[in-house]
């Protein structure tokens, strides 16, 4: 879950507001998007994974102008809006406090068993890397080797024909 508000702070009155903005995925699906506003909010569940960005766009003015943005993203457990939860199921200040200890938990939950995933990943990884590299090793000792016997019959050939030895 993703929940976001944003306005539009202008010092001086009678400025222009943004012409445009937008909040889009990281393939380029569009969440939200709205033009000429102060002020608004937006909310969905992210169905891609990757990075989601928000973008304000301000038309160039002449004489140039600074426009502030006040914007505040959340997401996970931090998106869900407490007490509103409170209120419509006129629940205790206590379960409150465990529903929201509850969904703490959960998120790490999910948290601990994607990490495992990874780790168990990135242990098959070195289990390969190092089967890898023992078996490299085992080629250059052989290669080593054959090349040292080729270099010793080679001198000893040449030492038999120059009658040296």
């Amino acid at each position: 879950m993703t929940v976001g508000k944003y306005s539009v702070v202008n010092p001086n009155e009678g400025q222009a507001l943004p012409d445009s903005h937008k909040v889009t995925s990281s393939y380029g699906n569009s969440y939200h998007t709205a033009d000429h506003v102060e002020s608004g909010q937006f909310a969905f569940t992210a169905a891609e994974t990757g990075d989601y960005m928000a973008c304000f766009y301000a038309a160039d003015h002449n004489p140039p102008i600074t426009l502030t943005v006040d914007f505040e993203w959340r997401t996970g457990v931090a998106a869900k809006d407490w007490s509103s939860i409170a209120k419509k199921g006129s629940v205790e200040a206590m379960e409150l406090e465990v529903k929201k200890l509850y969904d703490t938990t959960i998120a790490i939950q999910d948290e601990i068993l994607y990490l495992r995933q990874r780790e168990q990943e990135m242990q098959e990884l070195n289990r390969s890397t190092n089967s890898t590299m023992g078996w490299l090793g085992i080629l250059s000792l052989l290669m080593s080797l054959s090349v040292a016997g080729f270099q010793f019959w080679h001198l000893k050939t040449f030492f038999e024909k120059k009658k040296i030895i």
